[in-house]
């Protein structure tokens, strides 16, 4: 059939964007740069000159928004996942290549694994592999209900259920989701690689205006303040091992928590660093600040295995693995309510500060997440792209978290650590185990490479977001003029993470991030439809001949 007779038409492959062409916003779209650096200005003046309104507000919108859209977020992020699932079995929709047909992958795939696991999850992973396995072992729906005891062989089995639940397909998920849908567009139809372009295929050429700038600004904070609250758990944890390593009282405040001057010092070096990088671009200190991740990492969670609980954690892996997939769907799809007793009270609020936290933290990641893989990702087919994404780097935290975690565990479990590791905060928590498992010399040596790979995770995550906010706003172009504006967002995200954490430590991040996240849920909701819509389209238009890249489109234009 000629095309032209077809009854589906090509895809859009024209999404301009208007651009400044001289000046200081050279090759940058004003309409979204300037609105997101006053909006983010005004978040961070506000934090620091009214600290006491900021919190009262902050805390009271978070209340309300955390119990009026805590269904939201989980069937949103459910409904992420079903997405990945579908077009990553079904043989026509995995074939489909995100790029030119016969284009291959910029990137070998242990770089692109370590970029994918540095950028996403790294610095999490450090905190919370002890940290959450911890918590839940001391406290989880089980736990609520009486069924098991607390801190007890009973509690560590449903320990791990929730562990993996909050650290595997959500996540990954929803951070693949949103990539595919950037990318697919993107370097199939030559659309420009920001978040407008992947409602292109519901809204077409609307995306090109104001709407598209709207959904463009609203990306950029959510960036922003996802990224803060993985800083904050860096930086704090980042301090927590410098205290340990002893370099000096002053880090510390006598509750424990870092000091201002430990927070402000840590933000210069860790953005700093993180600003020069970005200047460098992906290809060259993403790239390797990655290898360097993923090699460091390998090494830690070897050294648990060896002379920790390595039969203990692998033991905790296959049952976790089991126990997982056994309750995905239904913990997955559980929401709590309140029915008046103190039990079900109990249930709701484990639920709001554990999975709607995370589901709100993921989707406030996903621009930034999502933008860097399908920035990574051109040239790799639906399936390999799906399926490398959600199901390595979730079995990369379950290992962490049952090797790392399992660790922790058993030395508490046994007796020897004498909660030393569960009593102390989140943020000690894993130099707290070293400290029990290894002699204190050994124990000062692997502290000091935890503080160096958290180092090189929190440069490789704050960089890799200045350059996909910066991307955003230039209209998915890396061309023109890009280093002001690298250095502005930089010093934009230490002031973000540093003002919050100095005056209401990392739960005034957590709620700034929660309340971010909102507007940009509903654009995720809206990029799963738009990428089911853009691949079923395409499957139609292969039956018909009609052309699906930017390429062929070009190939098969009339001539005028």
């Amino acid at each position: 059939m000629n095309p032209t007779d077809a009854p589906i038409a090509p895809p859009l492959v024209d999404l301009p964007i208007n651009t400044h062409d001289k000046g200081f916003y050279d090759g940058f779209s004003r309409a979204v740069t300037i609105p997101s650096k006053i909006i983010v200005s005004l978040i961070i003046m506000w934090a620091i000159f009214f600290p006491v309104s900021a919190n009262k507000t902050l805390t009271a919108a978070n209340s309300s928004i955390i119990s009026s859209f805590s269904g939201w977020y989980v069937y949103l992020v459910a409904f992420l996942m079903l997405c990945c699932l579908v077009v990553a079995v079904l043989p026509q929709t995995g074939r489909l290549r995100i790029g030119a047909a016969e284009e291959g992958p910029e990137f070998s795939r242990f770089s692109w694994f370590a970029m994918l696991f540095g950028a996403g999850i790294g610095i999490g992973m450090l905190t919370y592999s002890t940290g959450e396995p911890m918590a839940h072992f001391a406290n989880n729906p089980d736990i609520i209900r009486g069924t098991i005891a607390p801190l007890t062989a009973e509690a560590v089995r449903p320990a791990y259920e929730y562990t993996f639940l909050h650290w595997g397909f959500a996540a990954w998920g929803t951070y693949a989701l949103v990539g595919l849908s950037i990318g697919y567009v993107s370097y199939r139809r030559g659309l420009p690689l920001t978040i407008r372009s992947a409602l292109a295929p519901l809204f077409g050429k609307w995306m090109s205006g104001f709407a598209g700038h709207i959904v463009d600004i609203v990306a950029v904070v959510a960036t922003i303040l996802g990224v803060a609250v993985t800083m904050g758990l860096g930086v704090e944890q980042f301090i927590a091992g410098l205290a340990r390593l002893g370099m000096g009282e002053w880090l510390l405040d006598t509750d424990g928590s870092s000091s201002a001057i430990a927070i402000v010092l840590a933000l210069v070096i860790l953005v700093g660093a993180s600003t020069i990088s970005a200047l460098s671009g992906v290809g060259r200190g993403i790239k390797w600040l990655s290898n360097i991740n993923m090699a460091l990492s390998i090494m830690l969670v070897a050294l648990f295995a060896i002379v920790g609980s390595g039969i203990f954690g692998l033991k905790l892996l296959g049952v976790g693995l089991y126990d997982y997939f056994r309750t995905l769907i239904p913990n997955s799809l559980s929401l709590f309510s309140d029915t008046g007793t103190e039990v079900s009270a109990a249930l709701v609020q484990w639920q709001l500060d554990w999975s709607v936290f995370y589901w709100a933290w993921w989707i406030a990641f996903a621009p930034f997440v999502g933008m860097f893989i399908a920035r990574i990702s051109r040239g790799r087919t639906v399936r390999e792209y799906v399926l490398g994404v959600v199901l390595v780097p979730s079995l990369m935290c379950f290992v962490w978290m049952t090797i790392v975690g399992g660790t922790a565990i058993d030395l508490e479990l046994s007796g020897v650590a004498q909660g030393a590791i569960v009593e102390t905060g989140i943020s000690d928590q894993l130099y707290a185990t070293l400290a029990v498992m290894l002699s204190p010399g050994v124990a000062s040596l692997v502290s000091g490479l935890v503080v160096i790979l958290l180092m090189t995770y929190l440069v490789t995550s704050a960089d890799s977001a200045i350059l996909i906010v910066n991307t955003i706003n230039g209209a998915g172009e890396t061309t023109g003029e890009r280093n002001r504006h690298i250095v502005f967002w930089g010093a934009a995200l230490a002031f973000v993470v540093g003002s919050m954490l100095i005056l209401g430590g990392i739960d005034a991040i957590r709620i700034t991030m929660i309340i971010g996240a909102l507007p940009f849920s509903f654009v995720v909701a809206l990029m799963a439809v738009s990428i089911l819509k853009a691949i079923a389209f395409d499957i139609v238009r292969k039956r018909y001949g009609v052309p699906t890249t930017a390429e062929a489109c070009a190939e098969h234009a009339p001539a005028k």
